[in-house]
């Protein structure tokens, strides 16, 4: 009896294990529940601060007004303190404040900040859309082709003929996919950086084409209305070649001022400028320039830092060297000549020199 019940329950423990064995691997295997990925963020935006300053330390040798001869001493001409920020890949920012010393060899007084930039941008593509205090197409591209704007600036900026900052809606972008042909166009309120106080506006619009071979060109038209019927038509043209070692440029820049009242006489002004720049070493660039106004300046005393005779047609011409202290820092030791013709009643108006040495400064 004993060993009958041995042998059932033998029995009873062997087939319990064996069954225990097959449904173990006939079951099939539960799934694992899946991970969770880490929430994707947004890109953070970045952003930068940046600037330059330049400055110089003067000496006037000649000039048309007897009071300024030997004037002499120290001035920065720009200070730029630049904040960008880049919200996303489309939605971008910039505010620049600027400060400058006192230009016209009379007034005492702090440097100032003010808003030089303030816009906001949207880019989709090869164009982009920007509002608020932004550049105007009229000298931009040309500026950046000349390079020393710590030296002087450009023909149109320097006689006035149009401020380098406007507040409105600027539209700039590339015609083609290879981004050789570019285009700009500005509607605004044509005060410069200054607030709005009247109707008149100001249309802008350049195209320009940059080769890989190094040929440059560019066409400018505006149209700036001002009070009454004393609006301001402009046109240019711009030609250079641009290699890594050297670069020359010319332009040709016409504008008509209509006076603002019917018994008045139009104003047409023409200018050439021509200029070169080259490397001459690794640390030393070399570089001129002329301009021939064809009609006086109107204006010209008022020109901060180069005061011009309004009385009789002018012709500037600067020279200089670009010299490489350390790559933020740069000494630039430079002469600007300014001869006229004769007056309205016939007196040889005098020549205007000035001698600097101007020290550029980034960051």
């Amino acid at each position: 009896m004993f060993k009958r019940l041995v042998a059932i329950i033998g029995l009873s423990v062997f087939f319990l294990f064996t069954n225990t064995q097959v449904s173990a691997q006939t079951q099939p295997a539960v799934a694992k529940p899946p991970v969770p990925k880490a929430e994707e963020k947004a890109p953070s935006p970045t952003w930068k601060i940046s600037g330059y300053m330049f400055g110089d330390y003067y000496f006037v040798a000649s000039n048309h007004r007897d009071s300024l001869e030997d004037q002499n001493g120290f001035w920065f001409r720009r200070i730029y303190l630049t904040y960008d920020q880049t919200w996303t890949k489309n939605l971008s920012t910039r505010l620049r404040l600027e400060m400058n010393s006192p230009g016209n060899f009379t007034t005492k007084a702090s440097l100032t900040p003010y808003v030089k930039d303030a816009y906001v941008k949207y880019t989709s593509g090869r164009h982009a859309v920007s509002f608020g205090i932004a550049p105007t197409p009229t000298f931009e591209f040309i500026e950046g082709v000349w390079g020393y704007r710590s030296v002087e600036k450009t023909p149109l900026d320097l006689y006035k003929w149009d401020s380098s900052r406007d507040f409105g809606i600027l539209a700039a972008g590339a015609l083609n996919a290879a981004k050789s042909v570019n285009y700009s166009v500005q509607f605004g309120n044509g005060s410069g950086t200054t607030s709005e106080t009247d109707k008149a506006k100001v249309v802008r619009g350049a195209v320009n084409y940059r080769s890989k071979q190094g040929l440059l060109f560019e066409g400018y038209l505006d149209w700036q209305d001002r009070l009454g019927t004393a609006d301001y038509n402009t046109w240019q043209l711009f030609a250079g070649w641009q290699k890594s070692s050297y670069r020359i440029g010319g332009q040709y820049a016409a504008q008509t001022r209509r006076p603002a009242t019917s018994t008045g006489k139009d104003v047409n002004l023409e200018l050439v400028s021509v200029f070169a720049a080259a490397k001459v070493s690794s640390r030393v660039n070399v570089f001129a320039r002329i301009d021939r106004n064809f009609d006086p300046v109107p204006g010209g005393e008022a020109i901060d830092y180069l005061p011009l005779s309004d009385q009789a047609k002018s012709m500037l011409t600067l020279f200089g060297a670009d010299i490489s202290v350390d790559k933020p820092l740069r000494i630039q030791p430079n002469v600007e000549i300014v001869t006229y013709g004769k007056d309205a009643k016939g007196v040889q108006v005098g020549t205007d020199v000035i001698v600097r040495v101007t020290a550029y400064f980034t960051w």
